[in-house]
């Protein structure tokens, strides 16, 4: 099972799609087209700020598993959390825009619903990572379960191998350090702009 099925049986996307009055369908293919550059953020975020520990702990301070809950609850949702989600894992607009410009490209649903997509799906992955995270008592904690919502399985090498593999393209996580290929993609070089990063990594998966 994929994410995008786990948000669904989460009534995740249910409630994003009664949020931006779109029909269930819409917002799910939406939401598969926006996640692997969602998921390619965190990913990133993991890579620079010390691995799966770091990345729980700033999941924590974004507002853990409370992210979840604020989507699925019956008050509109907090969007502004969800911008500050999004600032945190692609760093500026400019990403969230061309991300939006991509799967409107891919998908032919209006960029501006899959701008108003992009924080509340970022509010319902960053929160049910925090929770599941939360939830994991030893092992290899919250990338096992990131790797469960994948579908890669728990023990493919923690967040690096298992992200790697499912944006690397379906490579095994030992087959280029624990990335699984994601290293070229990435292309981490410094330059301050993941803008190509990310576009990359969502065609990759896409493709």
């Amino acid at each position: 099972m994929n994410l995008s099925d786990i948000l669904v049986q989460a009534g995740g996307i249910e409630s994003m799609a009664q949020q931006l009055g779109v029909p269930p369908a819409l917002a799910k293919q939406g939401a598969e087209a926006l996640l692997p550059a969602i998921l390619g953020g965190f990913k990133k975020q993991a890579q620079g700020s010390g691995g799966v520990e770091g990345l729980g702990g700033l999941l924590g301070q974004l507002g853990g598993g409370g992210l979840l809950d604020a989507v699925l609850g019956p008050q509109p949702t907090p969007v502004e959390q969800g911008n500050d989600v999004l600032g945190q894992i692609f760093g500026s607009k400019d990403v969230s825009r061309t991300v939006a410009g991509d799967a409107a490209a891919k998908t032919g649903i209006d960029v501006g619903t899959l701008k108003q997509m992009l924080p509340i799906l970022a509010m319902l992955v960053a929160g049910y990572m925090a929770k599941q995270g939360g939830q994991s008592q030893g092992g290899g904690g919250l990338g096992d379960l990131i790797g469960g919502a994948l579908g890669g399985g728990g023990s493919s090498g923690g967040l690096g191998g298992i992200l790697g593999s499912v944006l690397g393209g379906g490579q095994t996580s030992g087959t280029s350090g624990g990335l699984g290929g994601l290293g070229s993609l990435l292309d981490l070089d410094g330059d301050g702009n993941p803008l190509d990063d990310i576009i990359g990594m969502a065609g990759k998966l896409r493709g």
